[in-house]
């Protein structure tokens, strides 16, 4: 076994906390992730280059515990990333209170159904995956329609921060949520954890931003 196969191996322990055997690639999946989250509710930029190491971690991970549409969302994670880098690198950084904005009524109704349609599409196919393509997926997917939820709100929040909505915070937690009871049932306790940081730093990141929003009003009202 080479050194890489060693590293991305899941069951290949790096240290011990308390009983938990954490693996090398939870270690880097994990320190990068909270960093990226911890940039994001500061809104430097940077949370997108320190992303993009976080979800090719994740990738090999959901792989190895049968959370295929984790697995595929790091994909969509890793094109965001320099999409999200573009779409604040090209703003001037004195301008980044003003931009952060709430979705209307009208949009965020089909928000709402979106999320709802997509995760059943989603759920529905990757409950079939390992018949679908038995070579690539030797085993079932767990949780197909959970995963499905968790990835679909994940899709959207992505976007949603890409244009400083606020509402992206609001699909995070709820995101927060679902995952860490989810990760706990798969076993991967320390990415759990993590998932309840997450939450911690999305309900301050929703704080942050909604205070940006009033003081531009305050700034335009003046």
């Amino acid at each position: 076994m080479d050194f890489l196969t060693y590293i991305l191996d899941i069951d290949n322990s790096m240290l011990t906390i308390y009983s938990y055997q954490m693996s090398y690639i939870e270690f880097i999946g994990t320190s990068l992730g909270l960093i990226s989250v911890w940039l994001a509710t500061k809104a430097n930029i940077h949370t997108w280059t320190t992303g993009i190491i976080n979800v090719m971690a994740f990738f090999v991970i959901y792989y190895q515990v049968q959370l295929y549409s984790d697995m595929f969302l790091q994909v969509f994670f890793l094109l965001s990333s320099f999409f999200g880098i573009f779409q604040w690198f090209r703003k001037k950084p004195e301008y980044e209170d003003k931009k952060i904005t709430t979705l209307n009524v009208k949009y965020l109704m089909v928000l709402l159904a979106s999320i709802v349609i997509l995760t059943a599409l989603l759920g529905i196919f990757m409950s079939h995956i390992h018949l679908i393509c038995p070579v690539y997926f030797t085993k079932a997917a767990a949780y197909p329609y959970l995963d499905a939820l968790t990835t679909t709100l994940s899709v959207f929040a992505t976007f949603l921060m890409a244009y400083k909505r606020i509402e992206c915070w609001a699909l995070w937690i709820l995101t927060d949520l679902i995952c860490i009871g989810l990760y706990i049932q798969k076993g991967i306790t320390v990415i759990a954890l993590e998932y309840f940081i997450f939450l911690i730093m999305a309900s301050w990141g929703f704080i942050q931003w909604q205070k940006s929003i009033t003081y531009a009003k305050r700034l335009s009202i003046g």
